[in-house]
């Protein structure tokens, strides 16, 4: 198993290294990284954390309606062409952040550090994963999403630390000069693109009833309906979970330092997880796999309303973490497993979309819980109840389409 995959790597190391470098590069538009600026930035406007958490969701849910659109442009164009483009509009939009001193901009830098960050630079990377493997789609897709468990792991201790030494513009500067010089970095590694499999094998490409779906036919597809909850849950509240960690550890009676100092666990975790789900979905496909991994968000979220220790705490994120390392990779071959490549930009532009805006909503939503009196600690219960339904309601979805594959065949 050691030489398949080291041959895989050596065979694919530009492809690979191209997904891994964007899903990296997609940091500087993460909830995890700009929150790390969010004292610097409420002084500099004099915002409420209420006001600024408003200011972010309002960016945050204009990146996933323009996501609807900027996201089937994966169809038309290659990697090597609109990767550059994105990490461009990556870096102007780090530069803007740096420069920027008038409020009623600021909304709109987050805009852009949502669309070309979170928003593009991901979903890039994922569709290029799924077109260019498909026996292998699940170890390519964990391999790529390295680049996600990189910048959590790394950027916020560096920028952390360097803030300490540099004022906060000088690093939103650097953000955009390390965008930039991905640039140049992408262009070598896709000099010469592989043929993206949509194209050179149709055949074993097609989805659900042996064709590839368009985006309007997809959501016409019950499935698709049936899946949004499950697409949007884990971006809106794990975000929601980050967002709120201050807090949360006060309500635990915790050190801030005390619980963040178990996140390298969560990441380690996460990783495993990834290759794992990579691994499993080659092997067994989506559909056995896509009704059950959100099972561990639910035990985690009902550990951390319960648990008052850190030993606990290490569990609950261990298990927030299997969920989310799964997350990577399931749905993004759930969508070329069930709906083909052709049309694969477009359709995973609308998860996208839902998946960008549930970050939009969940912190939004726990706030004003909290405001209103209702405790993490409380909300994290019904939370842990919404993923336990979600995953009925993915089995419901897949067990339907598949009866209506074999009933076509019949």
């Amino acid at each position: 198993m050691g030489g398949g995959l080291r041959r895989f790597l050596v065979n694919n190391a530009p492809w690979l290294g191209a997904g891994v470098l964007l899903t990296f590069m997609s940091s500087f538009g993460q909830t995890f990284f700009i929150s790390i600026f969010a004292g610097q930035v409420r002084a500099e406007f004099g915002l409420s954390h209420g006001a600024w958490g408003g200011l972010y969701s309002l960016g945050t849910t204009a990146s996933a309606v323009v996501m609807i659109w900027a996201g089937g442009l994966t169809d038309i164009y290659r990697v090597r062409v609109l990767g550059p483009a994105v990490l461009s509009g990556l870096a102007l939009a780090a530069l803007a952040m740096a420069v920027n001193h008038l409020l009623v901009l600021l909304p709109v830098v987050i805009f852009l550090l949502r669309l070309f960050g979170q928003g593009m630079c991901s979903h890039i990377a994922m569709v290029a994963m799924t077109r260019w493997f498909t026996a292998t789609r699940g170890r390519a897709l964990s391999i790529a999403t390295l680049g996600f468990a990189v910048g959590e792991a790394l950027l916020p201790v560096l920028f952390v630390a360097a803030m300490t030494l540099v004022d906060w513009h000088v690093l939103w500067i650097l953000s955009g000069t390390v965008a930039l010089l991905g640039i140049p970095a992408l262009i070598r590694m896709l000099r010469q693109e592989r043929t993206p499999q949509s194209l050179a094998q149709e055949i074993s490409s097609t989805g659900m009833l042996g064709r590839h779906w368009t985006r309007r036919q997809t959501l016409l597809n019950p499935l698709f309906w049936f899946m949004v909850p499950a697409l949007m849950g884990p971006s809106a509240f794990i975000t929601a979970f980050f967002f709120h960690q201050v807090h949360l550890a006060q309500t635990k009676g915790w050190a801030h330092i005390q619980l963040v100092a178990l996140f390298p666990v969560y990441t380690g975790v996460s990783i495993l997880a990834m290759f794992a789900s990579g691994w499993a979905l080659d092997r067994w496909g989506t559909a056995r796999m896509m009704p059950f991994y959100q099972l561990p968000l639910a035990a985690g979220f009902a550990l951390f309303s319960f648990a008052q220790t850190i030993p606990g705490a290490v569990v609950g994120l261990s298990c927030l973490a299997i969920s989310v390392g799964a997350n990577s990779t399931l749905p993004a071959a759930f969508w070329a497993e069930f709906y083909g490549t052709r049309h694969i930009g477009a359709i995973k532009a609308m998860a996208a979309a839902v998946m960008v805006l549930g970050s939009a909503v969940g912190p939004g939503l726990t706030g004003g819980l909290i405001d209103l009196g209702v405790s993490l600690e409380a909300q994290f219960i019904w939370i842990a109840g919404f993923f336990v339904v979600t995953s009925g309601l993915v089995w419901v979805g897949i067990h339907r389409a598949g009866i209506a594959n074999l009933l076509e065949y019949e």
